[in-house]
């Protein structure tokens, strides 16, 4: 009989589940080092939180476990690589929290616009300052929501209900879903700051959503308004906050994560028009009981069928489909990634085309592999090649797929389209070997680049001296280039692409020198992972 070990405290009801189906369980809560990796190893499944670390010291020479479920959405507790190493499913459950973490940023939200933390206290201390507490109301205020996934979308329809308007950022939902939900959507955060009374951000934490909020973005914001954060510490500028409060250029701050937890000291706290909770958003008696039941199914169903739902760390694939179509969703994959970063725009639709012999395989596959690349760093939960595409049509994002046998250049070819807010942008790749992949066309230009590590990506007249510019601005700023290739879209003078693998990523005052360089119309960093590192979900 397969063993169960609960490894923090979870829902009464989760435990019941156990008991009806039969599982024999045991629950040991507080283990680390040693005694978390003997644990282990006695038990086919364990249940978890956020409390116990499951490092790869934990699971090292671990023969018997099959499968780890966390009861809630981050796994940042668990070694996902070491565990797919051993073969270990990781499950997460990403529906559990929504509503509660919703309901907590409203929550902040309320309280800070009406002072109840401070007006409380004024009462415990024996004052009666009814003027000092003057507050605000939310009706006809504007409401920016940055991320627009399960929770955003929760916290949007709250607000319409309060009779706000909701203003929203995603750059992967259409303007056709934000339209049913109310939601009026902008291409930029920074063009949603001067209309805003509350932001709030529910986003993952990212090298692009971090310090997504700064000293430059406050100033940009309307004066006295409101903040809240119940995603991910880290996505406002600490520093940039405590002076917006100082200067009064900020109503308030509301926040309940932190860059660094368990946080008790901050700036922040203890200044006025501040709101903090210790990361309370899904600390809901029914949100633990909802990822508990949920967690508990996963291993129960995992065990007793077989079934693999909400895996982290691989994909419900058969391993032997997947190690021989591995290159091609490599490139897949990352074409989805580059276009993410490239197009900077609200995607409303994708269109891929297959191209000679890889329609002979699983181009499905594919597609979700592209999927995947392109949602990663947009969404704050785990993407894999199982949930991507299903995550795009929640998002209201169209995916249209077309097979050739017909080759042009090369044997396979990946063609990538995405469209939003009337562009579209193209890029397209292949496979050189059987590992790989290659970019050989981005926009009009045909080239051969590398499809790994930092890529800098301009768009510039093709020109003499263009190149030579760039590269005396890199080099005086001690970017060191790897790779280099110049794509054409036609005849010489007219425009050009370049793409640079570097060493390193250029620092803000290179990429605004280049920006500044005569004939350079666009600029940007993309970073990809390093050559032959795959995702968790493909190794």
């Amino acid at each position: 009989m397969s063993r169960v070990i609960v490894l923090d405290e979870i829902a009464a009801e989760g435990l019941a589940i156990l008991d009806d189906r039969g599982v024999d369980y045991e629950v040991r809560t507080g283990l680390k080092g040693d005694a978390l990796r003997e644990a282990l190893a006695e038990f086919d499944a364990a249940i978890c939180r956020s409390g116990v670390k499951i490092t790869a010291e934990a699971l090292e020479g671990n023969r018997r476990l099959k499968a780890i479920a966390r009861a809630g959405v981050g796994t940042d507790n668990i070694d996902k690589e070491a565990a797919k190493r051993l073969g270990v499913v990781v499950m997460n459950t990403p529906t559990g929290n929504t509503l509660s973490t919703a309901e907590h940023a409203f929550t902040l939200m309320l309280a800070l616009s009406r002072n109840v933390a401070p007006a409380y206290q004024s009462l415990r201390e024996n004052r009666w300052d009814r003027k000092k507490y003057m507050g605000a109301q939310l009706a006809d205020k504007t409401l920016a929501v940055v991320g627009l996934g399960r929770i955003g979308q929760e916290v949007a329809k709250r607000a319409l209900a309060f009779d706000m308007k909701v203003i929203g950022y995603d750059p992967f939902f259409t303007a056709e879903q934000a339209s049913k939900l109310g939601i009026e959507l902008y291409d930029s955060v920074d063009e949603m700051l001067p209309m805003v009374d509350y932001l709030t951000v529910h986003t993952p934490l990212t090298p692009e959503t971090r310090d997504l909020i700064d000293q430059a973005q406050v100033e940009k914001l309307k004066p006295g308004a409101r903040l809240i954060n119940c995603a991910r510490g880290g996505i406002y500028n600490e520093a940039a906050l405590v002076e917006g409060l100082r200067s009064g250029k900020l109503g308030g701050v509301a926040l309940d994560v932190y860059e660094s937890e368990p946080c008790t000291d901050s700036p922040l706290f203890g200044m006025e028009g501040v709101l903090c909770t210790p990361h309370l958003g899904a600390s809901t008696e029914e949100a633990q009981t909802q990822v508990a039941i949920e967690a508990v199914n996963l291993i129960v169903n995992f065990l007793q069928t077989g079934e693999i739902r909400h895996a982290v760390n691989m994909a419900s694939i058969d391993p032997k489909t997947l190690a021989a179509m591995r290159g091609h969703i490599d490139v897949a994959y990352r074409l989805g990634l580059l276009l993410s970063q490239w197009l900077g725009r609200n995607v409303e639709s994708c269109n891929l085309l297959y191209r000679g012999e890889v329609t002979e395989k699983n181009t499905k596959l594919l597609t979700s592999a592209f999927c995947a690349g392109l949602l990663e760093r947009a969404l704050d939960e785990e993407v894999n090649i199982v949930n991507a595409e299903l995550l795009m049509q929640e998002r209201g994002i169209r995916i249209h797929e077309e097979s050739t046998r017909e080759m042009v250049t090369f044997s396979s070819s990946i063609s990538a389209e995405v469209v939003g807010d009337g562009l579209s942008q193209v890029a397209a790749g292949t496979l050189f070997g059987s590992d790989m992949p290659r970019l050989i066309r981005l926009g009009m230009h045909r080239l051969e680049a590398y499809l790994d590590g930092n890529l800098l990506l301009f768009a510039h007249d093709d020109v003499p001296g263009i190149i030579g510019k760039v590269g005396n601005i890199l080099g005086s700023q001690a970017v060191n280039i790897a790779q280099m290739a110049v794509g054409r879209a036609g005849e010489a003078g007219g425009e050009a692409i370049g793409v640079l693998n570097l060493d390193s990523i250029p620092p803000e005052q290179a990429m605004q020198e280049i920006l500044d360089v005569e004939g350079v119309h666009k600029a940007k960093v993309i970073t990809m992972p390093p050559a032959g590192q795959m995702p968790q979900w493909l190794q």
